[in-house]
């Protein structure tokens, strides 16, 4: 997704009409978009100002704009539950994910971490997908060309029990339904110092998630969720919205390290990879 400030052709482009109805595709010479609103010619926008008002033969008024990542993730064609955007950038910060890097991914899903991640990874960065099942890793590689970051992405069919390939990742997101029976595989998968994340569903899943990181070794472990609140947007009634994304999950991160025979070393060690005591 490049950004410029006209709309070139193999931009993914975004229409907004009325009601916030929004429709997301790639501008293609000759090519044709089409709604019950009518019918807007690919050509009568490449070249247009991002942000300017275009119509349909009908006459019907979009907006011609640049989809957010949000927005793509949110238009996301799913046959699994998908990671919301509040999660998502917050894990991209956390576990460091930027341009150039490799990182690994296990349960791919409808592709909408894959997508965060090869956005931030660049076109000098690697993403690498693994999935056990043809149909669900059929529709995130084309859930990926439609948004043109399929060429960031090596997709691995596989049960991950058997393990990965890599031994070097800068990172690795982990979004199955027991990560703390793959512990050990991802730590063989990570670099020294490399970051682990995950989104776990229930309480008694964390336990398990963090006795398996403190067996692997795996320091400055955290636990969070995050909640979204929306406000209305009338300046002269300024209130919370009466729905909000509240509780998706409970994120779990950590480090690989490596905490060596060194005995001046054993406190540190004990102390950042030791399960926080409560008294």
């Amino acid at each position: 997704m490049k950004y410029s400030l006209n709309a070139q052709a193999g931009d993914l482009a975004q229409l907004v009409g009325l009601t916030h109805k929004h429709f997301i595709f790639i501008l293609q010479p000759g090519g044709d978009f089409q709604s019950h609103r009518g019918v807007i010619k690919h050509d009568d926008l490449i070249g247009r100002p991002w942000g300017s008002q275009v119509f349909s033969h009908t006459g019907a008024p979009f907006f011609l704009l640049q989809p957010s990542l949000s927005d793509v993730l949110n238009e996301l064609p799913r046959n699994t539950q998908i990671l919301y955007p509040k999660d998502i950038g917050y894990i991209l910060i956390q576990m460091g994910i930027s341009e150039g890097q490799k990182v690994l991914e296990a349960g791919t899903g409808s592709g909408s971490m894959t997508i965060a991640m090869a956005t931030a990874v660049g076109p000098l960065g690697q993403v690498i997908s693994y999935e056990k099942t043809p149909d669900t890793q059929n529709l995130a590689r084309k859930n990926l060309e439609r948004v043109g970051l399929a060429s960031r992405v090596e997709f691995k069919l596989r049960d991950i029990q058997e393990g990965f390939d890599e031994t070097d990742a800068d990172a690795f997101f982990l979004d199955v339904q027991n990560p703390y029976d793959y512990i050990s595989q991802v730590r063989a998968a990570l670099k020294p110092g490399g970051f682990f994340g995950t989104l776990i569903p229930t309480f008694n899943q964390v336990e398990k998630a963090l006795y398996a990181l403190k067996k692997h070794a795996f320091a400055f472990v955290e636990v969070c969720e995050l909640m979204l609140r929306y406000y209305k947007t009338n300046p002269a009634r300024l209130r919370p919205t009466d729905r909000m994304v509240a509780h998706t999950g409970y994120l779990v991160f950590g480090r690989k390290i490596e905490p060596g025979d060194d005995p001046r070393g054993e406190a540190l060690a004990q102390e950042i990879v030791g399960i926080e005591e409560e008294y």
